[in-house]
Parts: structure tokens; sequence; C-alpha cells
């Protein structure tokens, strides 16, 4: 399997996920052990004061750090979080969110992922969340079993 095929399975499995599309989430950056990822400000992810919600901010965290432990498995694996702590540095205002998400270790079952999220208004990120996730690898479908 080539680094492109791979890249572009991440990608339809994003596009269809229906908590991304909500969120119209965009791919920024996919490398082995790494993933990154946004979202724009929309309403419904707003406390009343204007700042981010803490629910939207852990699903992003939640998600840039499933897909970062995607690529280091083979293709078809299928991942639960086990554990996520996330420490919220800062209120989060702006325009967008970014997650940066790094694979620390990634074992046979069990892999651990360090995500930080920064809020970007007017391309100047400030860092609002730091978490650490674990990640298990529930079963690794062979190729007959896939699903795209």
């Amino acid at each position: 399997m080539t680094e492109k095929n791979y890249k572009d399975y991440l990608i339809r499995s994003f596009g269809k996920s229906e908590i991304l599309k909500l969120m119209k989430a965009e791919i920024v950056t996919i490398d082995s052990g790494r993933f990154e990822m946004k979202i724009p400000r929309e309403k419904f992810m707003l406390r009343p004061a204007g700042m981010y919600n803490g629910s939207t901010i852990a699903s992003l965290v939640d998600l840039s750090s499933g897909y970062a432990v995607a690529t280091t498995k083979a293709i078809g694996s299928y991942f639960a979080t086990v554990e996520l702590k996330v420490n919220y540095l800062s209120p989060a205002i702006g325009d967008e969110l970014k997650a940066k998400a790094k694979v620390i270790k990634s074992g046979k079952i069990l892999s651990v992922v360090s995500s930080d999220i920064f809020s970007v208004m007017k391309d100047r990120e400030k860092h609002i969340a730091t978490a650490l996730v674990t990640i298990m690898q529930i079963k690794n479908l062979d190729n007959n079993e896939q699903v795209d």
C-alpha cells in the first residue's frame, strides 16, 4: 500500500463522517503519526458569550486523535477511545479551531496521542486546550472485510 493510497483512504473516511460534515471539518495535514484538521465557527458550537463550548473542543480532540492513530495502522483498522483527558487552557474565541494530533506511542492494541487545540483569529493561533488520549485498536479488517 502506497502512502498516497493510504492518505486517499483516510480522506474518503473523513468525508463519510456525519459529525465531520456537520462540523464542516477540513483536513490540514496527514503524515505518519500526525493529523491536523480545522473547523469553522458555527453557531451551534458556541456558548452564549461567543466562545466555543467544551464539547466541541473535546470532539475535535477525539476525532483528530483517532485519525492520527489511523495513520500508523493498516487500512481497515477500527478504533475506539479508551481514555480522553482535556486541559482547557483559555477561552476559545476565534474564527476557527485547529487540532494538531501526534501519536506518542503506537502499540499493538493501545496507542497514546497528544492533541493540541488552537483557536485561530486573523491567521493568529492561540493554544486553548491540550489533551492526552488513549485509543484502542479493536479490529484490523482484512481486505475481504474492508468497508469503504
